[in-house]
């Protein structure tokens, strides 16, 4: 049951290890610990460019340092290492629920399909609010469907909640919304 787990972790582990070392490579080169025109310089550049060549294009259009773009490599394959795994989890875990929802009877299904659509819903406020930290707003490629999906709920709380400050409390106050929601329809089911 468990392996598919240990086999995504080696593999996640396996590209972080790479990454690590193609970044450690470019560094010993850039820095001149490694001569960049001996044997050992022209190696290690040869290995590591086509990997950090675009890191350093997409950094500096970003307005970045692209001496930096070897670990910005490591910590990008490491965050995104995290959340692969967090969704192969979350799959599986949705996967397994299913079933045992299915096997369950009509009332099980029914309570189990109340809180994956809660769990999207959430998920989704998620997004959003952290998005919205980092500058990525509504009519951002990958925010969009997170607002698609949450802007029947935060938007009539909005209107009645303005933010105070800097601090917008309707995500939290559509969170307890939800929360108060599923708890209602799990007790009736």
């Amino acid at each position: 049951m468990h392996d598919y787990r240990a086999l995504a972790r080696y593999a996640v582990f396996a590209v972080f290890a790479l990454s690590v070392a193609i970044a450690s490579a470019s560094w010993l080169v850039r820095a001149r610990h490694v001569s960049p025109f001996g044997t050992l310089g022209r190696m290690l550049r040869a290995a590591s460019d086509p990997v950090i060549r675009p890191v350093e294009g997409r950094l500096v259009r970003l307005g970045g340092n692209p001496v930096n773009a070897g670990w910005w490599l490591v910590v990008v394959v490491a965050i995104a290492g995290v959340v692969l795994l967090s969704l192969l989890d979350w799959a599986m875990g949705t996967f397994y629920g299913l079933a045992a929802a299915a096997g369950g009877g009509p009332r099980a299904m029914l309570a189990f399909l109340i809180g994956a659509v809660y769990s999207v819903l959430f998920a989704a406020l998620m997004v959003r609010v952290v998005g919205s930290w980092f500058g990525a707003f509504r009519y951002s490629r990958w925010m969009r469907p997170a607002y698609a999906l949450t802007d029947w709920l935060v938007e009539p709380i909005r209107r009645v909640l303005p933010p105070m400050g800097a601090v917008d409390w309707s995500p939290l106050v559509a969170w307890l919304a939800l929360w108060v929601l599923k708890q209602l329809l799990l007790s009736v089911v």
